[in-house]
């Protein structure tokens, strides 16, 4: 069971560039990976991919395309524009999943996927066989509506068991840094932090504070 620091992503879902933008520039010394979030993917094309691309070339970039078929198509559109991380949708059929990890292979890229409400765990084993590498578990979709900062058990069970399969595991789904502590014994390798940052007055200090508490929280 993996322990380390966990890598900080940032979430970009607006619906332009320069909103995007307002948060991003004064956030991005702060966070590893840049989302391309699905929102801001549909709304801008490849574009908010090819110049977020431009701009922090040493930041690693998802493209959040959320592929659920044409998998060789979409993913090499995404990496050809500069993303060296796409999303494929949990309900995927494998063969789609696998014609992303093959060209993924070729840009030397990664594939995540998130757990879907269906909680497909089963379906992991043939994931990380198919070559993909990350695995996203949201915290309960009833909890967070509900504003509970509590993580369910069964989450919990998700990030070790996909951690025990060999998967980096992103923990997602409103996260703040107040409630980092209760995973402090978990096998997290990236937390994404979205609207507390691209929402905050302050984006800089909000990213800051963020990556104090995960190196407090994971020292």
């Amino acid at each position: 069971m993996t322990t380390a620091t966990p890598r900080l992503q940032i979430a970009l879902d607006t619906f332009t560039l320069d909103d995007a933008y307002r948060a991003l520039q004064p956030a991005a010394a702060s966070v590893d990976i840049i989302e391309v979030g699905t929102i801001l993917c549909l709304s801008e094309g490849m574009r908010a991919v090819r110049e977020i691309h431009a701009l922090f070339p040493e930041k690693d970039l998802l493209a959040d395309v959320r592929i659920a078929e044409a998998g060789s198509i979409i993913s090499r559109l995404a990496f050809d524009s500069g993303a060296n991380l796409v999303s494929v949708v949990a309900g995927a059929s494998l063969t789609t999943v696998g014609q992303v990890c093959k060209v993924a292979e070729e840009y030397g890229a990664e594939v995540q996927i998130e757990l879907d409400e269906a909680n497909r765990t089963d379906a992991a084993v043939h994931w990380r066989a198919a070559g993909v590498k990350h695995v996203i578990v949201h915290r309960s979709r009833d909890a967070e509506a509900a504003g509970s900062l509590r993580w369910k058990r069964s989450d919990i069970d998700s990030i070790r068991l996909l951690d025990q399969l060999g998967f980096t595991v992103t923990i997602t789904g409103g996260i703040t840094a107040s409630e980092l502590p209760q995973l402090s014994t978990e096998p997290v390798g990236i937390v994404i932090a979205g609207r507390s940052i691209v929402q905050a007055a302050d984006p800089a200090k909000a990213a800051a504070d963020f990556r104090t508490a995960l190196g407090a929280v994971w020292p």
